[in-house]
Formats: structure tokens, sequence, C-alpha cells
């Protein structure tokens, strides 16, 4: 068993994709796969559906173990990304075994 780790950001009111900080906040959530060991499958995107209940940004994630995305919660680099997105953004997520 494996644990998938689902997140999905919504934009704050007013902040668009192509904000400064948000680019950045990308780059800085793209730049983790590869970085922390823990990561064992890694894939983020933009939604392109128009629905109003809709999220804006989402990461598909999956870890060996709960132990595992722990680790790479508490992790700096991930921890600096979730900095960045608190400014600009709120998110829920789902961690499932699968």
């Amino acid at each position: 068993m494996m644990i998938r780790h689902l997140v999905l950001f919504k934009l704050n009111e007013g902040v668009e994709r192509d904000d400064p900080r948000v680019v950045k906040g990308v780059e800085a959530f793209r730049s983790l796969d590869g970085a922390i060991p823990e990561i064992r499958f890694w894939e983020l995107g933009w939604n392109v559906s128009d629905r109003p209940i809709a999220h804006d940004f989402a990461i598909n994630s999956a870890f060996d173990d709960a132990d595992a995305l722990r680790r790479y919660v508490e992790h700096p680099d991930h921890q600096a990304g979730v900095a960045q997105w608190r400014e600009f953004a709120t998110w829920v997520i789902a961690d499932y075994e699968f």
C-alpha cells in the first residue's frame, strides 16, 4: 500500500495565475520532485475546467507510507513552498491508501 497525497489550491480573490508570487510558488513546488527523496510520484498543473466549483491548481503525489508522507510534509523545501502559497491561496488535501 502507498499513500496518495492530493492538494487542490484556490487562488485568493483578485489573484491571477501570472501574479509573480504565484509563478514563484508554482516553481517552488515543481522543484520538489527530485529534491525530496520520499516522493514516489509527482504531478502538478493548472485546472482546465470552467466549472464554478473547480479549484485552480492541483498537486497529485504518492509516497511509500505515512512516515514518508510525514517526512515530506516536514521537509524544509516543502515548508518553504507552503509559506509562499499561504500568501495568495487556500487549499484542501486528501490522503488515502492505494
